[in-house]
């Protein structure tokens, strides 16, 4: 049941949220000797008026495939975890979706190294003249032919130290709002104070670890016109810095953000009531997996 509803969050999730992470990756690989873009909402204005609004779903074919596997991995993992655990404490909330994040890094890296690529593909044109990608699964394919299973897995290590913590975090926040706003089913607001605990969670596990994830993209995006500028993660870090400051670090965190709300509210949502209904329960804390839905925590 955990895995059905993260498959049903994960598409929701995807849907809503894939035009604010092409914002966000394009914000975060920008040259900013020659930026084409003056923040977010000079981005999505660029990007829809040269490329149309398609131009926002670039690479949606990856997530789509992947996010809905990654999520019934996720709150499949997490929620064996927490029953493994026995006791449901906050800090067994954070472990179980540690786990559950360090977990599905293995699918996430190559679907996000292919959704960066596309998303990258043919800046600022309306029809991309030189296409290197057909789509994503192309991508991967192209990438392993030259690169081998090093290159399908380039960012790995930056996927796993933002992936663990921000998916303990992630659940971590639910857990607790979802208690605190007395989520139960025959509640008329139980709706909205779902949307909100997910969208909440979602913004706390991407400011845990953001800089983390300008590195990952920085990575996952170099070699792309046959020039390599980094070296590794220590590298990147260092050149980023020199060249741009620490709000180098900050990039794309304003379209992130504002993803990072409806997804995850649509995500949590979703995977909730979908639980609560297939089960037949009336109050989460009866609920026996799934996220915040274990029994009653001591938070």
């Amino acid at each position: 049941m955990d895995f059905l509803a993260g498959c049903a969050g994960g598409a929701a999730g995807v849907l809503v949220g894939h035009p604010f992470d092409t914002v966000k990756v394009r914000l975060q690989v920008q040259d900013v000797s020659k930026p084409l873009y003056r923040g977010t909402i000079h981005c999505f204005q660029s990007i829809i008026k040269q490329e149309s609004t398609m131009g926002l779903y670039k690479g949606v074919g990856s997530p789509m495939m992947g996010l809905t596997f990654i999520n019934a991995l996720v709150f499949g993992v997490q929620g064996n975890t927490l029953r493994y655990l026995g006791k449901d404490t906050p800090l067994n909330q954070f472990l179980a979706g540690a786990a559950a994040g360090s977990i599905q890094c293995v699918i996430c890296c190559p679907m996000e190294l292919a959704k960066t690529r596309m998303q990258l593909q043919g800046t600022g044109e309306y029809k991309s003249k030189s296409k290197n990608y057909k789509n994503s699964l192309d991508c991967l394919v192209k990438i392993h032919r030259k690169e081998g299973w090093r290159g399908i897995n380039r960012g790995m290590v930056t996927t796993f130290l933002r992936e663990t913590p921000s998916f303990g975090f992630y659940f971590l926040t639910y857990d607790y709002l979802s208690r605190y706003l007395g989520c139960e089913i025959n509640d008329s607001l139980i709706i909205p104070k779902l949307l909100f605990a997910g969208g909440m969670s979602g913004i706390v596990s991407w400011l845990s670890t953001y800089p983390i994830d300008v590195i990952k993209s920085r990575l996952q995006a170099d070699g792309i016109g046959g020039v390599n500028n980094y070296n590794g993660i220590i590298d990147c870090v260092k050149k980023s810095y020199k060249v741009e400051g620490w709000r180098v670090f900050t990039r794309g965190l304003t379209s992130t953000l504002l993803r990072a709300f409806p997804v995850n509210a649509a995500t949590f949502a979703t995977v909730t009531l979908f639980l609560m209904y297939m089960r037949g329960e009336t109050n989460l804390n009866e609920c026996e997996a799934g996220p915040a839905i274990q029994q009653p925590t001591s938070m």
